[in-house]
């Protein structure tokens, strides 16, 4: 099961709108000069998502035999890199 890393930073918007990630979330998150960003607001709530990882990235995931896994044991799998990813980069 996945463990849930929380960060908690901050950060002041310029005049211009733009606004720095806290260096503690971009190296978690894998966000480096451009990195394309998401902006989602809905329901009083601004969600921020980096795509750092693309398709071709989970291929060495798939079992070489071909084995047909469903979308929760892709979500588990996916799941677990992250949080392995986030552990490694809070232990530097």
């Amino acid at each position: 099961m996945n463990e849930h890393l929380k960060i908690v930073g901050g950060s002041t918007a310029t005049s211009k709108g733009q606004t720095t990630i806290p260096k503690q979330v971009r190296d978690v998150m894998g966000i480096k000069d451009g990195t394309p960003l998401t902006w989602i607001y809905e329901d009083g709530q601004l969600t921020v998502r980096a795509k750092t990882r693309r398709l071709e990235d989970f291929v060495p995931m798939a079992p070489p035999n071909g084995r047909h896994v469903s979308i929760e044991e892709m979500n588990d799998a996916i799941g677990e890199a992250v949080t392995e990813r986030m552990k490694r980069a809070a232990d530097r």
